[in-house]
């Protein structure tokens, strides 16, 4: 539970390190000893543990049929060479009781044979096998569906958290967004438009020409939340199962070996519900690859069961949709499937029977393109982007900054004359504007030109146009036929 806390920002570790102490000496709960000791307020604490999911009392409080569950946990035994209770309990996230009671069940219809514990009198550590009719039961229910994971949530638990979870929860400051942005070198108009943006929850456009830097401030959102929320391994709908954990996206908080046993502690203290995962908020990051079927349910024909798209993987976070209008897709296609979600802020997804579901979509769209916005979109659509946000070219002073921030990277000295110049031959002769990228590009060619010339890194016009060269090639210019030279002639 600190730690949770601690990664919402609620507390600090000195905080939960004290009170730990005190429940150390005086038992009770953590929660309890935070609030008495001025850490944390108790509403803030109650608001806090209202959105952890709390586990079911039996089998009926998890709204899925008992021999569902049964067939999920005797797949698991199957699949996985599970032996032991405690086993039994850590791959289906059920808590004992619920574990016991389909254990049970299985031993009263011969599925499963108990070998009891050989070490320890702890029944977490009993011993089960299948029977030969357990494992032709078994092998019968993976022909009809092969998922073979945690428990899953009800449909109606998965919105009910999504709602209680909202992005708007947070309150983002000026102070988060420049912490976020660390050493990226930005006008502050940058931050004071994405503030609002980012408070309210709403799509947001950042659009400019390539390179300086779209991506880079969107991607800085990602550590700007501080919330922890939880999601589900997977959700039943209509009796289909549809997996929405995914570790390439959700960045899981209890990870160490010695946050998992805590964690699990706090578990057995509160009654958490181990099918959700407390996660930070998502953010989901999709370029020129995005496809209408990606934001789709993807359904295994082999498996029998579907795996959540990329939208629904990122509910309580932000889906950043980079290079907007490169797709295969034509940009009005895509923006269409979009149109009812942010009208809405719901959306609806259809499974193979033809059955449709609702789910709540609380999440933040970031469209980032180089690309005209008015070329992309038509005025109806524009109108339900309440923030388009412009990241253009920097001004002469904040090129300066950023050109001395890669120099001092690299030790090098950036002379007076030698910025000029090249500002001079970028913009007169190169036919190109100032962008953020130019900097970097420049500092490391020069860099590696000296290396290569065995000399200490240094600015010399020629390395500088070699390296300009290479960030555009030369113009050509009309010029008069001359004579083949001689080596030309030679051949």
């Amino acid at each position: 539970m600190g730690d949770l806390l601690i990664q919402a920002k609620l507390v600090t570790p000195e905080q939960v390190a004290y009170a730990l102490e005190v429940q150390t000496e005086r038992g009770g709960r953590l929660g309890d000893h935070l609030v008495a000791t001025g850490a944390i307020s108790q509403q803030a604490l109650e608001t806090f543990l209202h959105r952890i999911p709390a586990e079911p009392a039996n089998i009926a409080a998890t709204k899925i049929e008992a021999t569902d569950l049964l067939s999920l946990l005797m797949k698991q035994i199957y699949v996985g060479h599970l032996g032991t209770m405690r086993q039994f309990i850590d791959v289906i996230k059920l808590p004992y009781h619920i574990v016991h009671d389909l254990v049970q069940m299985a031993t009263d219809r011969q599925l499963l044979h108990a070998l009891g514990s050989r070490e320890s009198a702890n029944p977490l550590d009993m011993s089960y096998a299948l029977t030969e009719v357990g494992k032709r039961w078994v092998l019968d229910a993976l022909e009809r569906l092969r998922y073979a994971g945690p428990a899953p949530v009800t449909i109606e638990e998965f919105n009910l958290q999504v709602n209680l979870q909202k992005i708007t929860n947070e309150v983002i400051t000026y102070e988060r967004i420049r912490k976020a942005m660390g050493d990226l070198t930005f006008d502050d108009k940058i931050v004071e438009q994405s503030g609002p943006a980012l408070n309210s929850g709403r799509a947001m456009l950042l659009y400019g020409p390539p390179g300086n830097g779209k991506t880079s401030v969107a991607l800085s959102f990602a550590s700007v939340f501080n919330d922890v929320i939880y999601v589900p391994y997977a959700v039943v709908v209509e009796g289909q199962i549809m997996r929405v954990y995914d570790p390439s996206v959700h960045l899981p908080l209890v990870t160490t070996s010695e946050s998992r046993e805590n964690f699990l502690s706090f578990v057995r203290n509160e009654e958490y519900d181990a099918r959700w995962v407390p996660c930070r908020r998502p953010f989901v990051v999709t370029g020129g690859e995005l496809t209408l079927e990606m934001l789709d349910l993807r359904y295994d024909t082999s498996s029998n069961f579907y795996e959540a798209p990329l939208h629904v993987k990122a509910l309580g976070g932000c889906f950043l949709i980079d290079d907007f209008g490169r797709q295969m897709v034509t940009p009005t296609i895509l923006l269409n499937r979009w149109i009812v979600p942010l009208e809405s802020r719901v959306d609806y997804l259809k499974l193979h029977t033809g059955k449709s579901f609702v789910i709540p979509f609380e999440e933040m769209v970031i469209f980032s393109t180089n690309l005209e916005p008015e070329d992309l979109m038509d005025p109806a659509f524009l109108r339900r982007l309440p923030y388009k946000i412009e990241v253009g070219g920097p001004s002469l002073e904040l090129y300066r900054r950023i050109f001395e921030k890669e120099c001092e990277r690299q030790g090098i000295t950036l002379p007076d004359e030698i910025f000029h110049i090249i500002v001079h031959k970028l913009i007169h002769e190169k036919g190109l504007e100032l962008a953020a990228f130019q900097p970097r590009f420049i500092v490391d060619q020069v860099v590696a030109t000296c290396r290569f010339m065995n000399q200490p890194p240094h600015f010399e016009p020629r390395f500088v146009d070699y390296a300009l060269d290479n960030l555009r090639v030369r113009r050509n210019s009309p010029t008069k036929p001359s004579a083949p030279s001689s080596d030309a002639s030679a051949h």
